[in-house]
């Protein structure tokens, strides 16, 4: 085990950390009121390549992993700019069409996706929720297309992308009555689609929508891996989200913890700053090592991750290898998704208690940000969920649903 960060990675947060300090919180927080995007930081980090850095280089990435990613996502927060698009485009769907895609499909959607290129996922529901096994939205073949029918319920980011993977029944299970999924990229402005605006009391530059599908036709080259394949592989790309969504929570956590550790140096009441109390200190300090153990789970999961591969282990233990990484990366990605939402929300409270009044105010860049916070304590996956992941497959517990 070697705790000790690369010069490489040190570098790369240096750079992110230096672009985004550019923009900083102030225009994160004027897009956001202005209800406008925060086109001018994306498009920046797109232009470095950061937000390809974990895509393969053939198609114009940097080649790396999801520990990379992991940390363009955390810096950017830590500069109080999170970013939720990076957990739905470059985290989720570009490591679906990388892992899945056809030749012709990486040429054509990780090329630009690897200069800033959004696209969006549609996987919730309004009946299915948690459960992808009742999912409705239903692709029928007719002859070289096929047809969407059914709603998907608070997608992120339509009205910013060009294209979103959309995950569709196939089929049903004779015996369970389950869905079989399959996974399609369709284009936003396809015939037949249509979006309704959530609105929502979250303070982000992304907008969520509910989608209408009426008869949408899609080119079968536009199926992603295998029909009736999709659950196993949609899993690729929701560890990843949830793995950003703890590089989030952890980044704004160290924002938090930033501003409350600087404002608790300088404000002083009966003559002495408010941080020499332990009733001010012991807070902030419970909250940073939270943070910190969060960020280690972060980190591992990403690790994980990013060696499922078989690498040099002999043909006959291959299978048993590749289970049990399967499992312990499912499992670190959901540990850290758990504990990063719940040490990001206990740093910003924190953080917030440490300004008293001023913790609200606007001048001081923290409320605003809680919002975001809550939700990624919610989705990608709910922290219940998590209990019950972990209880089920990590303790061996009788399953509860």
């Amino acid at each position: 085990m070697d705790f000790a960060e690369s010069p490489e990675h040190e570098m790369l947060r240096a750079a992110v950390r230096d672009v985004a300090a550019k923009y900083g919180h102030e225009y994160y927080a004027e897009k956001v009121r202005a209800g406008e995007r925060a086109t001018e930081l994306w498009d920046a980090i797109g232009e470095l390549g950061f937000l390809g850095v974990h895509l393969p280089e053939e198609y114009g990435g940097g080649g790396a992993g999801m520990v990379e990613l992991a940390i363009v996502c955390e810096e950017l927060a830590a500069q109080g700019c999170p970013l939720l698009l990076i957990l739905v485009s470059p985290a989720i769907c570009g490591e679906l069409i990388a892992t899945f895609g056809t030749a012709a499909q990486k040429d054509r959607w990780l090329r630009p996706m690897a200069e800033g290129a959004k696209m969006v996922f549609a996987i919730t529901e309004p009946d299915a929720g948690s459960n992808s096994h009742n999912i409705a939205t239903t692709a029928t073949r007719d002859g070289d297309v096929y047809r969407l029918n059914g709603s998907k319920t608070y997608i992120s980011g339509v009205d910013e992308a060009d294209a979103m993977v959309v995950v569709t029944r196939t089929s049903t299970d004779p015996d369970s009555g389950r869905a079989r999924l399959s996974l399609f990229v369709v284009d936003t402005d396809a015939p037949g689609l249509e979006r309704t605006l959530i609105p929502m009391e979250i303070s982000g530059p992304e907008k969520q929508f509910t989608l209408f599908f009426d008869d949408v036709e899609v080119p079968a080259d536009r199926l992603l891996g295998g029909v009736d394949e999709g659950l196993r592989q949609v899993f690729v790309g929701l560890n990843p989200e949830r793995i950003m969504s703890a590089a989030i929570c952890t980044g704004v956590g160290r924002y938090a913890l930033g501003k409350a550790a600087a404002y608790a140096n300088d404000r002083e009441v009966w003559g002495t700053p408010i941080g020499r109390h332990q009733g001010i200190a012991h807070p902030l300090a419970t909250a940073k090592i939270e943070v910190e153990l969060a960020r280690l789970m972060t980190l591992k999961a990403a690790w994980l991750h990013d060696h499922q591969q078989l690498g040099s282990i002999p043909t006959h233990r291959a299978s048993t290898h590749t289970e049990r990484m399967s499992r312990q990366s499912a499992e670190a990605a959901n540990m850290a998704k758990y504990a990063a939402a719940e040490a990001g929300l206990h740093a910003l409270d924190a953080a917030i208690q440490t300004h008293g009044g001023n913790g609200l105010s606007s001048e001081y860049g923290l409320a605003d940000l809680w919002g975001m916070v809550r939700l990624l304590r919610i989705a990608p996956v709910s922290r219940e969920m998590v209990l019950n992941f972990v209880a089920q497959q990590s303790l061996g517990l009788p399953k509860s649903y």
